[in-house]
């Protein structure tokens, strides 16, 4: 399972959003899901792949940490906080947050077993 995990403002568009994966998904598995927290899934719906809601981000690890997620959140970034939780236990980060060039989107990949 190669998970996609999603962070975004208010304002972004699914362009946001599929320009933040085109640039994450260079030289890796293609996406098989992509994940968020449940406010932010309906965006998501436009990928047309299964969609993983990740209840809680708070207190999971990341690799890049930013000031307003970490505020908002509880996490360095809801982007690879959201692709580690939902490819599940012993998840690996492939790509870590990749911010689109609009800067209203960010996007990770992260490789895990669940189905």
């Amino acid at each position: 399972m190669i998970v996609a995990g999603f962070g975004y403002r208010s304002g972004a568009t699914l362009e946001s959003l599929r320009a933040a994966l085109a640039l994450a998904q260079q030289g890796v598995p293609p996406v098989t899901h992509v994940a968020s927290l449940p406010d932010k899934l309906p965006l998501l719906a436009g990928f047309g792949l299964p969609m993983l809601p990740t209840a809680t981000l708070a207190g999971i690890p990341t690799p890049t940490r930013s000031a307003a997620s970490l505020a908002a959140r509880g996490t360095g970034s809801v982007a690879e906080a959201a692709a580690l939780a939902a490819a599940g236990p012993g998840a690996r980060l492939l790509v870590p947050r990749i911010v689109s060039p609009d800067r209203m989107a960010t996007c990770a990949i992260a490789q895990g077993s669940c189905p």
